[in-house]
């Protein structure tokens, strides 16, 4: 029997925005050298200040690592400021907005948008197709929709979430049953589109989405999961998501 397409629900990083290798402990030494005064270029540092503020990179990057471990183990999730506070850091310090400030420009240049998306979206939104996104990740749903805002999308999201707010993670079912209420689609009418095998294929698939696999990210040994999940479909581009969707409604 035939099941159109009535939503089409995105992973973010890798996905939406093209996969970038990220140097992950240079994101906390930036955020630790900012707390500690020792920011990049300044002249008047210590070999003493800088091996402390290098400490606190480590501890910090130790428990985000683990938070994500327990993500890919148990589907629990996690925010920035959970593991922030679990590393010992003071929301109260003097010097905390300039470190979330150097932290974000440390990751801008991995957060733009593929230039794809909005024809894609666009095309899904002109045969009456939901859009949702569906994103594991610590930041937080304002920063996300700052992020689709500077880069012109925002205004084709129909719904948003992010794990950062929720429960758990993805590949837990719930996750997917929540995308699909948000975009007030049975999960049978819905699918979900990303680059991971585990998180993308296996989870929405338990929940009967279909799963559109874009196999062009670069998934760090450690990040990755065996299951034995078939994608529905396979995407080599964003835009190519338009004719499986097409296929599969004329179907």
């Amino acid at each position: 029997m035939s099941r159109p397409v009535e939503a089409v629900v995105f992973d973010w990083g890798g996905t939406l925005t093209p996969w970038h290798d990220v140097d992950l402990p240079e994101q906390w030494r930036v955020f630790a050298r900012e707390v500690h005064g020792v920011p990049v270029g300044s002249p008047e540092v210590s070999d003493a200040d800088l091996a402390e503020a290098h400490r606190l990179a480590d501890r910090i990057l130790e428990v985000e690592a683990a938070a994500w471990r327990r993500g890919r183990d148990e589907h629990s999730s996690a925010a920035l400021a959970d593991i922030l506070d679990a590393a010992g850091i003071d929301p109260e310090h003097d010097r905390h907005h300039l470190a979330l400030a150097a932290y974000r420009r440390f990751w801008e240049p991995h957060t733009f948008t593929d230039p794809q998306v909005r024809p894609l979206w666009e095309g899904l939104r002109e045969r009456g197709i939901q859009v949702g996104v569906l994103s594991n990740t610590i930041w937080s749903r304002e920063y996300h929709r700052e992020i689709f805002a500077r880069d012109g999308v925002l205004d084709l999201v129909d719904a948003d979430l992010y794990s950062s707010e929720l429960d758990h993670v993805k590949p837990h079912p719930e996750v997917f049953r929540a995308a699909c209420r948000a975009v007030g689609v049975d999960p049978v009418r819905a699918v979900y589109v990303g680059d991971r095998i585990f998180e993308d294929v296996h989870g929405p698939q338990q929940v009967g989405m279909r799963a559109i696999w874009i196999p062009h990210s670069d998934i760090p040994a450690s990040q990755r999961v065996e299951v034995t999940a078939v994608p529905d479909a396979r995407a080599h581009e964003l835009l190519d998501v338009l004719a499986v969707v097409d296929a599969w409604n004329a179907a």
